[in-house]
């Protein structure tokens, strides 16, 4: 299996080599699936390496999503779908990589405001009530707050209507368990975010992608499914969506919600990304209040460290959303509201999106500098891009070869609905570079593979 086995001849550390040349071996089809590699000291003995070299090499092939250990089963060759694209919560450490694979953001900004806050919360007239139980919706200051913040986006500033989450996927998770049921069927965008297909996975969900243009989710398509196939809801991400950055028009967004109104379709917006925008445009939470269940956070425009979203709901469904949460957790942690709240009050959080806003400006900038001749779909302030691949890439192959230089990126295949791959495309994520100029470097990187095309991607494959 790994007979034979040759280190790369570079000045890479010693683990990151063994780590190189396991995945090649993979790449080319000499361990496939379910392979089980020998054990940590065979390999040492073998190759005259140190055991814990070999140990750090194969957590490199982990974070890689190329190996899966597991207790009494060893060290197995993961599945590809694993491979291609995992769901992915945290950047790698991995030294020497740079890491567009995790939406992360593009400043400091939020860590020097809670510097700047945690001395004076013990201050603060809410903060004698953080040691307490608090009910499933969150505390009623909190709530009110964030539905001032919200007020002409979702819920009127009704804070009867606010669920408080740790988040929006734990929101998300909240929502589907309160008005889906197993075998349920969800429609989604065919690509779209990771989230919604782990969920409906863990909770026996039928998840179907629908067609998407350039525009969005195809209306037509949309009527389509909802004649044929009577499902449950629909989740879509109308603003900066992720992957692909497009943000719904608001023709779109009132066909697909009149033809949810004729069908009686529940409206899942999941709008994380909205704070981030230039422009404004109506939420379907403003158009479809009675049929519309709105997801948002303050993760993307502040910091994914603040664990801290939102569900406004119908009345109908509010009650199974904080039963569900309740279930989870209880309520949320009351310390993170606080924080937020006291961000949110004091202009703080509009200060910091503000700055988010501008940094990202500046990294599209390097991004249209640096791959102005290929097909890129962004926005001014989005935190990550969708590149379309030329021939003959596809997106796996691109993605391991960035991955063999340096630079994480994450393949079409991590965000499509069923096992089809719909296009050959990667996600760039430009926040997540820790600086400007390394981002010119991982971005340089993309584009000399793009631009070596067939010279390069027999190597990849």
């Amino acid at each position: 299996m790994l007979d034979n086995l040759e280190l790369p001849d570079n000045d890479r550390p010693v683990y990151l080599r063994l780590a190189d040349a396991i995945g090649e071996r993979i790449a080319s089809g000499k361990l496939v699936e379910g392979d089980k590699l020998p054990p940590h000291r065979e390999i040492a003995r073998v190759l005259g390496i140190n055991v814990t070299t070999v140990t750090r090499a194969f957590s490199a092939l982990q974070q890689r999503g190329l190996v899966e250990a597991r207790p009494g089963r060893g060290t197995r060759i993961a599945s590809r779908e694993t491979e291609e694209g995992s769901f992915k919560s945290a950047p790698s450490d991995e030294a020497g990589l740079i890491d567009l694979s995790i939406n992360r953001p593009p400043t400091t900004a939020y860590r020097d405001a809670l510097a700047t806050l945690l001395p004076r919360l013990a201050k603060d007239r809410r903060f004698g009530s953080l040691q307490d139980y608090h009910p499933p919706e969150g505390p009623a200051w909190a709530r009110a707050t964030m539905a001032a913040w919200l007020d002409g986006i979702a819920g009127d500033g009704d804070a009867s209507r606010v669920v408080l989450t740790d988040g929006a996927q734990h929101g998300l998770a909240c929502v589907l368990r309160a008005v889906a049921q197993p075998g349920d069927i969800i429609l989604a965008d065919s690509i779209t975010y990771q989230g919604i297909s782990a969920l409906s996975r863990s909770q026996g969900l039928d998840l179907r992608g629908l067609p998407m243009d350039r525009g969005g989710m195809r209306p037509d398509a949309f009527e389509r499914a909802c004649t044929t196939l009577r499902p449950r809801a629909v989740f879509l991400v109308p603003s900066l969506h992720n992957p692909t950055t497009i943000t719904l028009s608001e023709e779109r967004r009132r066909a697909l919600a009149a033809i949810a109104r004729r069908h009686n379709v529940l409206i899942i917006e999941d709008d994380v990304y909205r704070p981030l925008l230039d422009t404004v445009i109506p939420s379907f939470a403003s158009m479809e209040p009675e049929l519309t269940i709105h997801i948002s956070c303050l993760s993307k425009c502040i910091a994914p460290g603040l664990r801290y979203g939102v569900v406004v709901a119908p009345r109908a469904v509010l009650g199974h959303v904080a039963a569900a949460l309740r279930i989870d957790c209880w309520s949320i942690s009351p310390l993170t509201a606080l924080v937020a709240t006291n961000l949110l009050e004091d202009g703080t959080t509009t200060r910091i999106i503000e700055f988010q806003r501008e940094e990202l400006r500046r990294r599209q900038a390097i991004l249209r500098d640096v791959l102005a001749s290929f097909d890129v779909q962004t926005d001014e302030t989005s935190t990550h891009a969708w590149l379309h691949l030329p021939e003959p890439w596809r997106g796996a192959a691109f993605a391991r070869a960035c991955r063999q230089r340096g630079v994480g990126v994450l393949p079409a295949d991590a965000f499509a609905i069923g096992r089809e791959t719909l296009t050959h495309a990667v996600r760039i994520n430009l926040g997540a570079a820790p600086s400007p100029a390394e981002l010119r470097q991982a971005l340089s990187i993309i584009a000399d593979l793009l631009n070596a095309g067939h010279l390069e991607v027999s190597g990849a494959v």
